[in-house]
């Protein structure tokens, strides 16, 4: 007999990453047998910042996100998914996949991945405590600070958390964010930036600092403390029936003026990729073709707690009733979603930068000062790697 194929993955430890991966390598070991598929989990921060050089040599199968492009290529320490797959598998993914989803790991004429889970900033709100309140769901920045002053308003302030608040509000106010290689954006765009970032979290408790969308999508569906939060990065569990104490409501994101353009925010989701160390890349790839396809994503997938980045899932009314509205209330956000920067240096820029901002918004540092930090930031990170994978 021979002996079974091991394949090892890692993910995220949160019930939108984990469990239906686990589903998804089960069915496959049922339906592949002598093939063996076993995951493993890391917390938020480490899947977003801890380089990755540390994982390809352990896992098979990593789960990851579109701005490790750059890094992981010039390190080689993922496989270009494109020979791996047939043409049209890579074209139903192409086609179907949410938004920028798959676009985002396409790379200097490689693939990272194929997209397996979708999100992107978008608001989320309690309708109980907004209708006790007498107040609607804020359409606009004014709407958002008069929530915030009453003490009702939140949003996830961990570093790199703020720092892509910082990007989209930079994006909303006309700059295209990395763009220039001296600076993030325009010095008067970035200033403004930061003047909407200190009227919005003033009014908030500082602890909004340490906190990263999943503990505030917790603190708000296990209390009544918050009845918005005008941004972050979608969970989709939090408005399904029975995950929380108290169910959550999505919906897209707000204007910085009456009859304005919505906001764009900076893409999130994950993708699985294919270890360069990976003896079974062919039986790796088949598999991530597997978790990305459509059938898989809009039935096991979801119903396992996942958030699926193919059109299957966002257009099928089922999966919307089980997310409590979750898909159609987000839609437009998700599709609307930019593609952050992937260049080899640009990962850490989203902790050291975040970190600036605390400074500034948390601390009371000078702004200036912490806006020349931002820059000083930027530039260190683009002079790391080499000059081919440093392009966005």
């Amino acid at each position: 007999m021979s002996r079974p194929v091991q394949l090892t993955g890692i993910a995220w430890d949160h019930s939108r990453a984990f469990p239906p991966l686990v589903a998804t390598a089960q069915r496959y070991e049922e339906t592949h047998p002598g093939v063996r598929i076993r995951w493993d989990k890391r917390t938020l921060d480490e899947f977003g910042h801890a380089p990755i050089d540390r994982l390809a040599p352990k896992f098979d199968l990593i789960v990851i996100d579109h701005p490790w492009a750059g890094f992981a290529f010039e390190k080689n320490l993922v496989r270009d998914l494109k020979p791996l797959l047939l043409p049209d598998a890579l074209n139903e993914c192409a086609r179907h996949s949410i938004g920028a989803a798959f676009e985002s790991y396409c790379y200097a004429g490689r693939l990272l991945a194929l997209p397996i889970d979708a999100a992107a900033p978008a608001a989320s709100w309690r309708g109980d405590l907004l209708e006790r309140a007498g107040l609607s769901v804020p359409a606009t920045w004014t709407e958002a600070v008069a929530l915030a002053r009453r003490k009702l308003a939140v949003i996830p302030a961990f570093n790199a958390d703020l720092f892509l608040h910082f990007v989209m509000l930079v994006k909303a106010l006309g700059a295209e964010p990395c763009a220039d290689p001296e600076k993030i954006a325009p010095r008067e765009i970035m200033r403004r930036a930061v003047e909407l970032l200190r009227e919005l979290t003033e009014p908030m408790p500082r602890a909004i600092f340490d906190w990263n969308p999943i503990q505030v999508a917790e603190r708000m569906t296990a209390t009544d403390d918050f009845a918005w939060n005008a941004f972050a990065y979608t969970y989709n569990n939090y408005a399904r029936a029975g995950f929380a104490p108290r169910r959550l409501r999505f919906g897209n994101l707000i204007s910085l003026e009456p009859n304005a353009p919505r906001w764009r925010g900076a893409l999130g989701g994950t993708g699985m990729a294919v270890s360069s160390h990976c003896r079974n890349w062919e039986i790796a790839a088949d598999y991530a073709c597997f978790v990305a396809s459509g059938t898989v994503q809009k039935t096991l997938y979801v119903h396992a707690g996942g958030q699926p980045s193919h059109r299957a899932a966002w257009d099928d009314s089922l999966a919307d009733t089980l997310c409590g509205g979750f898909f159609s209330g987000t839609r437009t956000t998700q599709e609307e979603a930019f593609i952050r920067p992937r260049y080899s240096g640009y990962v850490p820029l989203q902790t050291n930068g975040g970190k600036a901002l605390q400074e500034a918004l948390r601390d009371g540092r000078d702004a200036e000062a912490v806006l020349e930090k931002l820059d000083a930031l930027y530039r260190e990170s683009c002079q790391t790697g080499s000059p081919s994978f440093q392009a966005n």
